[in-house]
């Protein structure tokens, strides 16, 4: 039996999260355009550990077919959605046939395997890979962060549509930070330099830990790392500053230091690469192996706390001061009162 299913599990942060439902003891079934990595893949754990099907998650009718062959009897407890593509480019000079098809893979990948999901799971955990990029748009992938954004509108609707009737099967989103993945080294890209990963990067097992943490708490949202947390309260703050900033840095921030040129490797657009099986990319900067992961509806509640109690005390501090001013202020005599002092 298939105990879990994952997306887009046989590189960057798919793979990590493969390695981690496996060291807990499942069986993961892997879905992924390349039959090469596939293979890989399964030769790395012992036999029956690993079972894949080749489709493109944007196919609905293949992604079926796939998951009828990894899930011919039975449903798995998990399922992980996580295929995704982008490109560094400017709107402007992308094709309409390059656009669409990130939308296909990253956002209605994502909305064909909940679909999947659903017509086999009553209960369990389906986990949407999310980015900090849902709630802060950076400039340079248009079409990545808009279905990322579509992917958070799908999931809240979905979830509560299926609230009452399968209330032990769970629904959750993890918005990451920047992680050093392989999409920055097979991207198509139209930027003059090879693009990097924007500080601060984290390690693709820091993905997985949160998303495992979202499972055991059966986890509504989860938001990994400070920057994430940035981008989603910074951007309900001050939108329009951000718009500024990033409209001066937002796309030299996704530059490394290497010419576009030095990096010759094929895009995966529209056809997966030669790789190897790796969660891990190229990027040689620094790494964190670990990041703030908090439940974002605990999160708002501490923002919104604090707001409540930094008004209250402003409030407070007010009143203080008109107390303070009003017995300072001098008061009027009667007019008796007055012609007895004046003799």
């Amino acid at each position: 039996m298939t105990d879990a299913i994952v997306l887009g599990g046989t590189a960057g942060v798919g793979r990590a999260i493969v390695d981690a439902l496996v060291a807990r003891g499942m069986t993961v079934g892997v879905v992924a355009r390349g039959q090469d990595r596939l293979d890989q893949l399964k030769s790395d754990y012992l036999k029956g550990r690993i079972r894949t099907a080749a489709a493109d998650v944007g196919d609905a009718d293949a992604l079926r077919e796939a998951i009828n062959t990894l899930c011919p009897t039975g449903a798995p407890r998990v399922w992980v959605n996580c295929a995704m593509i982008t490109a560094f480019s400017r709107f402007e000079q992308m094709t309409v046939e390059e656009f669409e098809k990130i939308v296909r893979t990253t956002f209605l990948g994502q909305v064909n395997g909940t679909r999947e999901a659903l017509r086999l799971m009553g209960s369990g955990n389906i986990v949407h890979i999310g980015s900090g990029l849902a709630y802060r748009p950076v400039p340079g992938q248009s079409a990545y962060v808009a279905s990322k954004h579509a992917i958070n509108g799908f999931v809240g609707s979905v979830r509560s549509e299926i609230m009452q009737t399968r209330p032990d099967l769970h629904l959750s989103l993890v918005q990451l930070p920047a992680m050093n993945t392989p999409q920055f080294g097979w991207a198509r890209n139209r930027l003059d330099m090879a693009p990097q990963p924007a500080p601060p990067v984290y390690h693709p097992q820091v993905a997985a830990e949160a998303v495992l943490k979202a499972i055991d708490g059966n986890l509504r949202e989860v938001l990994v790392g400070k920057s994430v947390l940035k981008l989603m309260f910074g951007d309900m703050a001050l939108p329009g500053y951000i718009d500024r900033r990033l409209s001066r840095n937002g796309i030299e921030m996704q530059k490394s230091d290497v010419p576009a040129w030095a990096r010759p490797e094929e895009d995966n657009l529209f056809a997966p690469v030669d790789h190897p099986s790796s969660a891990t990319g190229a990027f040689d900067g620094e790494i964190s192996e670990t990041a703030m992961t908090v439940d974002s509806d605990r999160a708002r509640k501490v923002l919104l706390g604090g707001i409540v109690a930094a008004a209250f005390g402003i409030g407070a501090l007010a009143a203080s001061a008109a107390v303070t001013a009003s017995r300072r202020r001098p008061t009027s005599l009667p007019h008796w009162e007055q012609r007895r002092l004046n003799k």
